[in-house]
């Protein structure tokens, strides 16, 4: 680091330092911005692609985390931050500042995709199936760079911040479990986020109240009679029965779902006969349904099963319908705390300006940080890292998706910043309508 470098540096972290023991309205609204610098600095960004790398090339499906959660444990270790592990099987609870009241949380997601990475770069997935297709790696490589951030300011916190790496966030529910463990009981608040695609670089996004859809699983069997292709007049053909029941699925959302009450079902998995001459005795079929509203996703499942099983026996065939709930807990819808929000507003602005602040609409993807807002006062965002100059970038969950390594000081000062300034005003104005009375 060059003698001007280092000047700047200490100079920053003196500002910090200052406005963290005596912070006034203005200095609070400068720590966003100072963390940032520090977060950009050649030696902390390099640290953090570095660990996004090594993640990235080495995926685990959810509570399959063992090495990544290892990776995790390792970097705690080095900085400084004393952590519990195992939490919710393969999850990891750090801890940075007082030890005491008032807590705020910082969450990440750990797990990958059952997918196979079509992007050829030099740090392809190494584990053949399996990718993070959906950012996790840059999640826990933001939420290590927080505590980095947090641990070299730790005498400053008004307080502790949890620090939650959690599995199984793709469908495994791993913040159920994470709820459960009781490791987050006096937590007044907890705030996570997400890469996106569709923001650029340095832009951030969310909105008060419902943000994401709450969604379930579903499996079907329909059973028929077998036979052989030729002669379908003695079978009685459950791929075709399958069919229909595909088709009016559809119709539950376009006919019966109220057009400005968001509803989707997708049939994403169809398995029956290897061969193509034989009827097979039984097809499954396979998918997903969301909607915004606890009313509306308990009424599309019922239709759900009544649309398989009704639609099934008009063709003569028997059908089953699993919603996968002990494997895979339904989501609740994402709903962001109203005054969190308005907090979560003014830090980001702090950070970014105006400018790079958008209210989104509610989307029709599912979180199960949603379970970590059932229990306590909650907020989720977006963080952009579309580079405007280049092509866009594929959607999550696609062999294709990439991060650009660029926003992980972004994610990683607004965590920092986040805690710190939620821990700060808790401490010096305890009547907040966001702060919980009693922790």
């Amino acid at each position: 680091m060059s003698f001007c470098k280092l000047v700047s540096f200490v100079l920053i972290l003196h500002l910090l330092n200052s406005c963290l023991i005596s912070c006034s309205s203005n200095e609070l609204s400068q720590i966003p911005k100072k963390f940032l610098s520090l977060a950009k600095r050649d030696d902390f960004f390099d640290w953090m692609v570095g660990i996004r790398r090594r993640i990235h090339e080495n995926p685990e499906l959810g509570y399959e985390e063992v090495e990544t959660s290892k990776l995790v444990r390792t970097e705690l270790e080095k900085i400084g931050v004393s952590y519990k592990y195992p939490v919710a099987v393969t999850g990891v609870i750090g801890y940075v500042g007082t030890g005491h009241a008032p807590f705020v949380a910082l969450r990440a997601d750990m797990d990958a995709l059952p997918i196979q990475e079509m992007v050829e770069w030099e740090h392809k997935s190494k584990i053949p199936g399996k990718m993070h297709a959906c950012g996790h790696d840059a999640h826990t490589t933001m939420l290590l760079g927080a505590a980095k951030l947090l641990k070299e300011h730790q005498e400053e916190l008004q307080g502790t911040v949890i620090l939650v790496f959690q599995p199984a966030e793709e469908g495994g529910a791993g913040a159920k479990k994470i709820v459960e463990a009781g490791v987050l009981e006096n937590v007044g608040a907890i705030f996570g986020l997400h890469v996106s695609n569709l923001l650029g670089l340095g832009q951030v996004s969310s909105r008060e109240g419902l943000l994401m859809a709450g969604s379930g699983r579903f499996k079907a069997t329909i059973s028929g009679k077998g036979g052989h292709a030729a002669l379908p007049q003695f079978a009685i053909d459950p791929v075709l029965a399958a069919s229909n029941v595909i088709l009016s699925l559809q119709h539950l959302v376009s006919r019966e779902a109220d057009p400005l009450d968001s509803q989707v079902v997708t049939v994403a998995k169809f398995e029956g006969s290897d061969a193509f001459n034989v009827i097979p005795d039984s097809v499954t079929i396979g998918g997903t349904f969301r909607a915004l509203s606890p009313k509306s996703f308990e009424q599309l499942k019922q239709r759900i099963e009544q649309v398989i099983t009704t639609q099934a026996s008009v063709n003569m065939c028997n059908a089953t319908v699993d919603f996968l709930e002990d494997e895979t807990p339904p989501f609740p819808p994402t709903v962001n705390d109203k005054a969190l929000h308005l907090f979560y507003e003014n830090v980001s602005v702090d950070m970014l300006g105006i400018e790079n602040y958008a209210e989104t609409l509610p989307v029709m993807v599912s979180e199960d940080f949603a379970f970590y807002q059932e229990a306590m006062p909650g907020h989720f965002s977006f963080v952009g890292m579309q580079n405007k100059s280049h092509s866009p970038m594929a959607n999550p969950h696609s062999p294709y998706f990439e991060v650009n390594e660029e926003l992980l000081p972004y994610g990683a000062s607004l965590l920092a910043s986040l805690a710190t300034r939620y821990l700060l005003e808790s401490s010096s104005s305890p009547n907040k309508s966001y702060i919980k009375d009693e922790l």
